[in-house]
């Protein structure tokens, strides 16, 4: 199965195709620019230099959420626009379990992390099993000393991934429980990581249409955030 995957989580943005567990082609950006802006044309350099189409693709990918409210609603439009356009399905995957792929390889536990602010980050735990990420805990938002109780008592290897990796790492070396930061090619989010994803989600038929494909927050933005409290103390006059 041939798979355009999209990554629009955090900072970077990047677009790849992998086909049966193997990358064939990937680009990436970390320049600053909008994900509106290089979003596209990363994806239509990389079929130009494979000789690849979009009618070649099985399935279009894109890591669902959470992450980057902007950027999530970039990547799931993208990734919308692209299936129907070529009348493909669309598979929507967590981009905490993305980026847990990035490290399946290594043996134990998996704390994947993305800075979520508000002392929080969001989180999921996986579970390194034959080279395949086996999820331990739901996607969630999550204090980091909540995550240090939970964490407290477990003597397996830990290994940090995620652009909230250091911030997680530092939080909990520091409160005596150890674990190790993924190395540098494999720390961030990867478009090639939410391919393998999707691989493994069409496997077991969680396959959409482009309608069906809807972003995952896991909280309220800052904007809803403020308009709730104002409405909050509009009542309370």
């Amino acid at each position: 199965m041939k798979i355009l995957a999209l990554e629009t989580s955090a900072k970077a943005v990047s677009a790849a195709v992998v086909e049966d567990g193997k990358l064939l082609a990937s680009g990436y950006q970390d320049t600053g620019l909008t994900h509106s802006r290089t979003l596209m044309p990363i994806v239509e350099h990389l079929f130009k230099n494979t000789d690849m189409q979009l009618s070649d693709m099985d399935a279009v990918a894109v890591a669902r959420g959470p992450g980057s409210f902007t950027g999530i609603r970039i990547g799931v439009a993208a990734a919308k626009g692209l299936a129907m356009a070529a009348g493909k399905p669309v598979i929507g995957v967590s981009t905490l379990e993305a980026m847990a792929w990035n490290v399946a390889h290594v043996d134990g536990l998996i704390l994947c992390a993305m800075d979520a602010r508000r002392s929080q980050i969001y989180n999921a735990v996986f579970e390194a099993e034959s080279g395949r990420p086996v999820r331990r805990s739901p996607d969630r938002a999550i204090a980091l000393e909540d995550l240090a109780a939970e964490l407290a008592d477990d003597i397996s290897p830990k290994i940090v991934v995620g652009d909230g990796a250091a911030l997680c790492f530092r939080y909990l070396t520091e409160r005596g429980i150890p674990c190790r930061l993924a190395p540098p090619h494999l720390l961030m989010q990867s478009a090639a990581s939410v391919g393998f994803a999707a691989e493994t989600a069409a496997r077991s038929g969680e396959l959409q249409t482009a309608q069906e494909l809807v972003p995952v927050y896991l909280r309220l933005s800052q904007a809803e955030r403020e308009r709730n409290e104002r409405l909050k103390k509009e009542q309370m006059k």
